[in-house]
């Protein structure tokens, strides 16, 4: 089926992503995570908040409240940010024990304060989605559920030890149980709500970094080999010389050795090897020059053509076609060569090729306004499950297709990633029926490919 074949070797080559695997994970490494510095100063600003609160409580409202049991409960919070102040006097990055520690005591800290204040009969009680909220951004996902369960076990189990709720001096406020049943079911939806988003938005994420690591690494490839070349040419120029020394004076001692002497065909297989050098060296450098007039600026058809080559001849029958229009001029116009865009379209077309049942057809065309690369196939086409998620990194298909099979998506989103990059975007649906197969479409504005739109060939 179709929708396997935008596989994460789709116009890649895997060792290239087999090597650097431990790069792509240090890369996100980072990722979510939080200095230690940050927690200290958010817990600063947690003990603040709640001395107020339970100030203003019994100072200014005059409710009857245990003052010293809620300050040793702030006090525990603020004697454990000053132990964190001298354990750790660098700023860095916390790594997960370090965050989950930090966390699960918050909770439990506030947990208690809670409690000490009415239980779940407190307004406040939906503080302790914060701890939770935090996790969130600086926990993977599971641990992140972890605590928000660690959160929903305290909160349950408040009855069994919770304070009165604090109110007038003399009276006693007693809630419902049904209303301190909403609020611990309110509690729980959140709860769950944040869990839950943090693990999807956790793994989107992870995805998105690694699928963005990868199309940088192909891009780093197609920069290195662009250096070898210029590497190539130096090396043709540097040797040039002592190449010539060597050709020179070996001629000479041949001319001096008489034909029979031992070491005369020596001396002229040597001129010949250092001849023979020069010359390959001398095409290296006939290449790179040309190379760099050629490459620099090449026709549209030449940019298609370079693109396909590589997948023609390999069972299914590929054609190339260019036209104007919409009012275009007929000459081919002249674009900046670019290994971003060679790269997506060689993905592209090895994807439809793969999959094509005989043949591939390739359309450029160009109008006053745009250029347009249109590739057909006349396979399954994309599977309509699949079709919307298309450019999304690592969408999995295992099962709907054995024939396929493996994870698709990074190939294409890298593609995808490419021709966004250079001002493009990209269309793909299936052919209208009674036609069958997939078309990919890239677009990109005249400006975007052509700074001068006067060279034309």
């Amino acid at each position: 089926m179709k929708q396997d074949t935008y596989s994460a070797g789709a116009g890649l080559d895997e060792a290239m992503f087999a090597l650097p695997e431990e790069g792509l994970r240090s890369v996100g490494s980072a990722l979510g995570r939080a200095r230690l510095r940050t927690f200290i100063g958010l817990r600063w600003i947690a003990v603040a908040g709640q001395t107020l609160a339970v100030l203003s409580i019994v100072f200014i409202f005059q409710f009857n409240l245990n003052l010293g049991l809620c300050l040793a409960i702030i006090a525990s919070s603020a004697w454990f940010n000053v132990g964190m102040t001298f354990a750790f006097r660098t700023q860095r990055l916390a790594n997960t024990f370090e965050a989950s520690s930090q966390l699960v005591f918050d909770t439990a800290q506030l947990a208690a304060l809670i409690a000490a204040t009415g239980g779940l009969a407190n307004p406040f009680l939906l503080l302790l989605l914060a701890p939770v909220t935090v996790a969130t951004a600086s926990l993977k996902g599971y641990r992140a559920v972890l605590l928000a369960v660690f959160a929903l076990a305290l909160a349950g189990t408040m009855p069994l030890y919770a304070a009165p709720l604090p109110w007038v001096m003399g009276e006693e406020l007693v809630l419902p149980p049904l209303y301190q049943l909403g609020q611990f079911v309110a509690l729980a939806v959140g709860l769950a709500f944040f869990a839950v988003s943090a693990v999807r938005l956790n793994q989107d994420e992870a995805r998105l970094v690694r699928a963005l690591d990868a199309a940088q690494i192909v891009m780093a490839r197609e920069q290195r080999l662009s250096a070898l070349g210029a590497m190539a040419a130096m090396t043709a120029h540097e040797l040039g010389t002592p190449l010539a020394t060597i050709h020179l004076v070996s001629k000479e001692m041949a001319a001096t050795l008489e034909d029979g002497h031992p070491y005369h065909e020596d001396v002229l297989l040597l001129a010949e090897q250092a001849e023979r050098c020069r010359g390959i060296l001398r095409k290296l450098a006939e290449e790179r020059d040309a190379g760099d007039i050629v490459h620099a600026r090449m026709p549209l058809s030449a940019l298609v053509e370079e693109a396909s080559a590589p997948h023609k001849g390999l069972g299914v029958d590929v054609f190339v076609r260019t036209r104007a229009v919409a009012g275009g001029e007929e000459k081919l116009p002249i674009l900046q060569r670019s290994p971003e865009i060679l790269h997506a379209l060689g993905a592209f077309i090895e994807n439809a090729v793969s999959f094509a049942g005989s043949e591939v057809h390739i359309e450029a065309t160009w109008s006053n306004l745009d250029y347009t690369v249109t590739i057909r196939d006349d396979g399954p086409g994309f599977s309509p499950d699949v079709l919307p998620k298309l450019g999304e990194p690592y969408v999995s298909e295992r099962g709907i297709d054995q024939a396929g099979g493996g994870d698709m998506g990074l190939g294409f989103f890298i593609a995808k990633t490419l021709v966004e990059r250079t001002g493009g975007r990209i269309a793909m649906q299936n052919r209208v029926p009674p036609a069958h197969g997939a078309i990919v479409q890239a677009t990109w504005p005249r400006l975007a490919l052509e700074p001068d739109p006067e060279h034309t060939i």
